[in-house]
Order: structure tokens, then sequence, then C-alpha cells
């Protein structure tokens, strides 16, 4: 054999070697529409995911744990109670939310996920930023949808599509589906003129609340409440916290408080000031469940399906008759795989 003619077989075999290599390179990649509406090429097999932002770190959570890069901020000592042991030895690598918060590029490069989930923020434009800083990664970036609790259904069972987890993204579809649909028929027939008026109590002072069309403070709409306080949208969803009076809640009057921090809670019925509003007169001063996820808000996650059960009994108890202790037990099993004793769920529940 000559040497032009060893040199074009090898030249055939470089040829078909490449071929075959490009082959197999196609065949661990597949092309997938994101819930943005965007075309995005996804590998075949996807081990590991980080997610930009805690809704939608928290969701991967409850489909599989397994599949999470890292977490978006330190978890608390109580929270770890309720999770898996593997998924508190993951990295903070950090996210865009709240303010001026980004990830950690270098933690992020030595994770190497497999994917970045991404989730498309109903106001503002944070989403644009992370994108710009998570293309230098060179990973697939796919949008989905956590901020309303009327998309969790449908982002569950794309989760479930995109990464192989279809029997339990059903089950915890079917959980969503049938927590909201429940709801809705409980408070379908409340007039506007009989809604309870609800008071979101934020911060220390109880003073820090959510505009009334806030993701924030979603479940008070979904409950059949009415948020007390109308406002406009900031142009960032985590501006939409405002600062009011004293006087100016006294105007309110509201029917019922929730509030988000402990401190606060410990003192308002004790406080000379909030003695008059009526939702304190009444009893009707309630802390949010925060462990692991917080129930109600910050971050708004896949916890407030059952946050929604949980205030629409506060607000109608007449109307909505559910035992929260049996339904916190088969949420935590479910979602969180872990079973709860009556103690654990007390605790949880600040009961």
């Amino acid at each position: 054999m000559t040497g032009k003619t060893r040199l074009e077989k090898n030249m055939v075999v470089l040829v078909l070697s490449l071929l075959a290599l490009a082959t197999a390179i196609c065949a661990e990649a597949r092309d997938i529409v994101d819930m943005k509406g965007r075309r995005v090429s996804v590998p075949a097999r996807i081990g590991k995911v980080y997610c930009a932002s805690p809704p939608t770190s928290n969701l991967l959570y409850a489909l599989d744990p397994s599949l999470l890069a890292g977490w978006n901020y330190p978890l608390k000592d109580e929270d770890k109670l309720f999770m898996n042991r593997k998924a508190l030895s993951l990295p903070v690598i950090g996210g865009w939310f709240g303010q001026g918060q980004s990830a950690n590029l270098e933690t992020l490069m030595k994770v190497s996920p497999d994917l970045i989930l991404m989730s498309q923020w109903k106001v503002g434009d944070t989403s644009a930023t992370a994108e710009k800083v998570l293309k230098r990664l060179h990973k697939p970036m796919v949008y989905i949808k956590v901020f309303e609790l009327a998309d969790y259904p449908s982002t569950c069972l794309f989760l479930g599509r995109l990464l192989e987890r279809n029997k339990r993204a059903e089950e915890l579809a079917k959980y969503a589906n049938q927590a909201l649909e429940e709801v809705k028929r409980v408070i379908g027939s409340i007039p506007a003129s009989k809604k309870v008026g609800v008071y979101y109590a934020e911060g220390t002072d109880g003073l820090s609340i959510e505009c009334g069309r806030s993701f924030h403070a979603e479940l008070i709409n979904l409950a059949g409440g009415r948020n007390v306080h109308l406002c406009s949208l900031k142009d960032s969803p985590d501006h939409d916290m405002e600062k009011v009076t004293m006087e100016q809640v006294l105007l309110y009057n509201p029917e019922v408080m929730i509030v988000r921090d402990r401190v606060f809670y410990r003192k308002v019925f004790s406080d000379a000031r909030w003695k008059n509003i009526r939702a304190v007169r009444g009893g009707r001063v309630y802390l949010t469940p925060k462990a692991p996820f917080g129930w109600f808000d910050r971050p708004p996650s896949f916890m407030r399906l059952l946050g929604l059960k949980w205030l629409t009994s506060l607000l109608y108890p007449d109307r909505y008759r559910i035992d929260m202790v049996k339904e916190t037990k088969c949420f935590y099993r479910l979602f969180l795989q872990v079973d709860l004793s009556d103690d654990q769920i007390k605790k949880i529940m600040n009961l």
C-alpha cells in the first residue's frame, strides 16, 4: 500500500470518526420550547441544575432534590430539620433576587450545571440582567413560570417532561390543581362587599405592606380576601413593599392581619397603638408559617399551595372547614417527602 493510499484511508477513517462523534453529540441533545416560548437545545440527560432564583430552586427541590446544583441563600437551622440530608451540603451559589443580589460565578463554574433554570419576573427585567451574566457559562437556559400560583400545575408538568420526572411531576401538578379549584369553589359565591379586609404586616414595626396586586400578597386575593392597601406596582417586583403610617392602618381597620415578622407578632397584642385595630381586638392576627419555605411569601414558593388552604380557612372558617393539621402532614409527605410529628406541625403552624 502506497503512502498516498494510506493517507487517503486514514482521512476516510478520520472523517467517519468525526461524523460518528457529531452524530453522538446530536443524539445527546434535544430541542425543547421553554415557558417563555424560546427554542432551546438541552442535554438528553440532565443531572445537575442551577436555578437563578429561590422560587425556582424550591420547586426543583420538591420535584427532585438530587437535581439541585446549589442554593440561592444559606438555609436556616430550623429549616434544615425538614429537608433532605444530602441537599443540606450543597453550596450556596447565590442568584438574582432581592436588591443587588447575584450569583458567585466562581462557585457556579466549579459546580458546572447541565442546565440553568430561569424565571420570568412579572414586573421589571431582573431575568435579563441575570441572563447577560450567565451566558458566560455557555450552558442552556430554560425559562419557567413560578411567580403566580395558577402557573404551578403547568410548570410542574413542564419540568417533569424536561427533567424526565413525569410521574413525580404529575403528582405535584394534581395537588396544585385540586388546591386551586377547591378554594375557588369555596370563595366563588362571596360578593365583593362581603370579602374580609386583610392587612399584610411586614417588618418589625408592622408598618411595611405589599401593594394589592403584588405577587408577594397574591394569596390574599386567591383566598377570597381583600387587600386593604391598594397602590401602583413599581418597576421591580422587589419594590412593591411600601411604608404606611399608624394613622393609615387605623383608617384601614382590617378584620384580619397576616404577619410575617415574629418580633412584631410577639408584641402586637400588647402594643397600645394596635389595640384598637379590629383584627387585634378580635384575636385574628396570624403569623405566617415558614419552615422550610414560606407558606405565604418571600420567597413565594410551591408552599403557597398549602398556604392558600391555611389562609382561606382563617378568613372563612364557616365556609371552608378543613383539618389543617392533617392537610399539613399530607402536604409535607408529598412535596417534601418528610413525615411530621404533631409537635413539629404545631411548631411550624405557630399553634
